[in-house]
């Protein structure tokens, strides 16, 4: 099993910055993409960001501009640097990690909330 365990949540003010890092443990064996998706109270879990071999980046629309994605195929850590942060950007921040074998194995952390006040 992998676990994921995220920190850097908490409350800032619009236009303010706050960077999300997550830590992948356990049995690694072969990771291909790590990233974050959020949840908004009432809505649907979305991809904010995520990051695969060969570092390519994709973003939700949303974010593009204003957030970037960083990993560390080392430490089996991931980043997430938010700027000017909008209320809209408020929800729960899940880590997320995916690993293959020949089979496609999918890892989700706790979540840290990010609450951004107008």
């Amino acid at each position: 099993q992998v676990q994921l365990v995220e920190s850097g949540g908490g409350l800032v003010q619009a236009g303010g910055s706050l960077r999300l890092s997550c830590t992948a443990s356990g049995r690694i064996f072969s990771i291909n993409t790590m990233g974050w998706y959020r949840q908004a109270p009432g809505k649907q879990r979305e991809l904010v960001a995520v990051v695969s071999s060969g570092d390519r980046t994709n973003y939700a629309d949303s974010v593009k501009g204003r957030f970037t994605i960083s990993g560390d195929n080392v430490k089996n850590m991931v980043y997430l640097q938010m700027n000017s942060l909008k209320p809209e950007d408020t929800g729960v921040y899940y880590c997320y990690v995916r690993q293959e074998d020949g089979y496609a194995y999918n890892y989700w952390g706790q979540g840290t909330q990010v609450t951004v006040s107008s």
